[in-house]
């Protein structure tokens, strides 16, 4: 009877030490590089993911830790077309003429974060079936800390307020024209001290209140080789091998400091390994202008200083906590990357 229990508990052990070396194996940690996409897909190690992003060393303010939009556009013009809303994007006018000789319509003025990350999973790429990953449970897991409800397409009506103007689609409505996509509109609630600062700028400013969470809404797609640009995103990923398909999501509306934002996964052959599957991934943030702006008003009271709002969003700030958006972009991008590989492995 001994021996025989004694075999069965050698078994478990056996079986828990196995699962334990698979789940050693799917862990993901992030190397920091100067560009992603510079470096040699053979290079890179198992469970490493290749990241790197506009945020400069040391970086505190707009001018350094963020790009313009303008700038970026001419600058990565293939990059502005695949990882902006949608390809013809520009900053908005925003505002009516005024009567009897008023100012007219000013541009929306916006500031762009883009993150690049890059690592191989030991799956070929026909067997990844990306559309089981448009759900709301995917979306779940990447960040436990968000919410998630499933809506229908969005009111055409809404994109004639300032705050998300000139975030129409031109091309198609959102949520609608694709298979393999779902609507989605989620809610994050500042975490840590950010709260508290909110309240304290609320009371000294007379202006529109901050809110306390980030509303979104957005399109998350699962798209096939046929409808991806090859050579275009071949360009965009810096490889040259057949691209099996990628994953969207576009944040077309949002209640506080962004104006738009995008997940984008692109998925290819391993150069060197039929086995494998690379995957380059971007998330891009447009913050608005108006929202560093308010430096000036921030600095200039003591109570404040630490809530200058680029501070905060590149998480350089006392304020920043957790793992999620409250923490700053880089650490948040970092992190959303990390848990996608992870799923993605499993």
């Amino acid at each position: 009877m001994w021996t025989r229990h004694a075999i069965v508990l050698f078994g478990l052990l056996i079986g828990l030490c196995g699962f334990a070396a698979v789940a050693r194996a799917q862990d993901f940690h992030i190397d920091d590089v100067s560009a992603v996409r510079s470096v040699t897909v053979a290079d890179i190690k198992p469970g490493a993911i290749e990241f790197s992003d506009h945020t400069g060393s040391g970086a505190v303010d707009s001018e350094t830790a963020l790009v313009h939009f303008d700038e970026w556009a001419e600058k990565h013009p293939n990059e502005k077309r695949f990882l902006a809303l949608f390809p013809a994007y520009t900053e908005p006018a925003i505002g009516k003429s005024g009567s009897g000789g008023g100012t007219g319509p000013a541009i929306d003025r916006l500031y762009i974060y883009v993150a690049q990350a890059r690592f191989v999973i030991d799956k070929t790429p026909g067997s990844i079936d990306l559309p089981r990953y448009v759900t709301l449970d995917f979306l779940q897991k990447i960040d436990p800390a968000i919410t998630h409800t499933q809506i229908t397409a969005p009111d055409p009506t809404q994109f004639k307020d300032d705050a998300i103007a000139g975030n129409d689609n031109p091309d198609r409505k959102w949520c609608a024209g694709r298979t393999m996509s779902i609507c989605i509109q989620s809610s994050y609630k500042l975490e840590g001290k950010i709260p508290m600062g909110v309240l304290l700028v609320n009371k000294l400013r007379d202006t529109k209140k901050v809110a306390d969470h980030i509303d979104f809404q957005s399109e998350l797609s699962a798209l096939a080789p046929a409808d991806l640009d090859q050579p275009g995103l071949q360009e965009l990923t810096g490889l040259n091998t057949p691209i099996a398909g990628a994953l969207e999501q576009n944040i077309f509306y949002v209640n506080e400091i962004m104006k738009f934002g995008k997940l984008f996964a692109v998925f290819q052959n391993d150069p060197a390994d039929a086995n494998k599957t690379v995957v380059t991934a971007f998330m891009t943030l447009a913050i608005k202008a108006s929202v560093l702006d308010d430096k000036r008003n921030f600095e200039t009271m003591p109570v404040l200083r630490n809530l200058v709002p680029a501070q905060v969003l590149m998480g350089q700030s006392s304020f920043n906590s957790g793992n999620s958006i409250s923490a700053g972009l880089p650490v948040y991008a970092r992190n959303e990357i990390k848990t996608i590989a992870g799923l993605l492995a499993k």
